[in-house]
Formats: structure tokens, C-alpha cells, sequence
């Protein structure tokens, strides 16, 4: 009898472990799904959501402090105020002595990449790349991404979808001589410009910033239509 109460025991401590155990993988998969800059629905202690853009993800507050960065990522780096700074996962630390705190991107570092989650913004057919409200450009010169301030107004108006492409293919339907072609593509450019108001040969096409990329996209489904209706497929 007394086997058979110890077998049962040990059999309910068992089952209970195998609980406890499944309470604390689920317990630790809520939480890395909560890590800040992962990609998160819900975040955790000491972070923020970031819907600008429609972003949508969370990371770390400003002032946060740890004792060490996380790892992994490209390690420490230099800004031009001559402070250390460490990137990881769309958050940036600077060292304050005593441990790293959460800071905002320094201006004129180059990363090699960009954070895990980003949101593309146009600015002039210029595509920036957004996360937690750090923008970064593509510098051909140096081979990598810059971390820049937003042009003004861009974060009223800047586009998050890509704007039309600046290059069009045109061919002809019925036979149309590279002459007629030209001349046709010529005059659908200048009404294009017309109906539009944007003249790609201009700064900016010369419109204000704010208009810029509808004016654009408006001028590009203009040439398109012009060019159709004179036979011609366009992609």
C-alpha cells in the first residue's frame, strides 16, 4: 500500500514539474514576444509604441539604463560629440559613465545595416527609412546607412507607399516609327507637365514640398495616358 501512495506522489510531483515547466516556456515566450524593436504586439516594462508612419512597434524609453548593451549587432560606435554609442535592434544606447542609457540616433553615424523593422518613407523620390524616430539614408559613398534628421515637413506629408517609376516602356502598337515615337513622347511629357504641374527637369519639380509626391505620381499616370491613347503600351 505504501508503494503504491509513493508511486502516486512521485507521479503527481512529476506532473506538476512538467506544469511548471510549461507555465515557464510560456512565461518566457510572452516575454521575448514583448522585446522591445522585435517586432512585438504588445510591449513590455520601460518601452513605448512607435506609430508614426504607421510603424507600429515598440522599443526601449528614452533614459532607460543597463549595465551592459545587448549583444550581438555591430558594436560600440562614435559620434561626432565624440560619445559612445551602441546600436542594437532599432535601439540606441550612450554611455553615461556609470551604465548605457537609451538615447536618440546620433546624427552622421553610418551603420552597415538598418534596424530589423522599418518603415520606408518617400521624400522627393527619395525613400528614408524610418524606426523609432531615427531616419536613415543610403550613402553610396560610404557604402552604408546614414542616420539623418528629417527634411522639414516630411513628417506631415512624407508617402510611406513608393511613388511612380521614373522610368517608363514604351512600345508601339502599330508600327510607329522611332521618330514618331519621340515626337509623341516629347508632347505627352510637356502635357503631362501641363496637367500635372509637376515638370521633372525642375528642383524638386517644381512644386512645394508638401505636394511633391502626388504631383509627381500625377504627372507619370498623365504621360501614361497620353502615350495610350496614341497607341502605345506602356509599363
Amino acid at each position: 500500500m505504501n508503494t503504491h501512495r509513493n508511486r502516486t506522489f512521485g507521479g503527481c510531483l512529476a506532473f506538476a514539474g512538467l506544469l511548471m515547466i510549461a507555465a515557464s516556456g510560456t512565461t518566457i515566450a510572452q516575454h521575448a514576444a514583448g522585446h522591445a524593436g522585435s517586432g512585438a504586439v504588445g510591449g513590455g516594462a520601460h518601452q513605448h509604441f512607435d506609430g508614426r508612419f504607421s510603424h507600429n512597434q515598440y522599443y526601449y524609453d528614452r533614459g532607460y539604463s543597463v549595465r551592459r548593451p545587448p549583444s550581438g549587432g555591430i558594436g560600440e560606435l562614435h559620434g561626432a560629440d565624440g560619445a559612445r554609442y551602441w546600436y542594437h535592434g532599432g535601439n540606441w544606447y550612450r554611455w553615461g559613465g556609470r551604465g548605457w542609457i537609451v538615447w536618440g540616433a546620433p546624427f552622421g553615424v553610418f551603420v552597415p545595416f538598418l534596424p530589423p523593422y522599418f518603415t520606408s518613407v518617400w521624400w522627393y523620390g527619395v525613400p528614408y527609412y524610418y524606426a523609432n524616430d531615427a531616419y536613415y539614408v543610403w550613402n553610396d559613398t560610404q557604402g552604408a546607412y546614414e542616420v539623418v534628421p528629417p527634411p522639414g515637413g516630411m513628417e506631415a506629408n512624407g508617402a510611406t507607399p513608393p511613388p511612380a517609376s521614373d522610368r517608363l516602356f514604351v512600345y508601339p502598337k502599330n508600327g510607329q516609327s522611332s521618330e514618331q515615337q519621340a515626337k509623341d513622347s516629347s508632347e505627352c511629357q510637356r502635357w503631362a507637365v501641363g496637367q500635372s504641374g509637376f515638370d521633372p527637369t525642375l528642383t524638386g519639380g517644381g512644386v512645394a514640398p508638401e505636394q511633391a509626391v502626388q504631383k509627381r505620381n500625377d504627372y507619370f499616370h498623365a504621360q501614361v495616358s497620353c502615350l495610350e491613347g496614341r497607341d502605345y503600351t506602356v509599363r
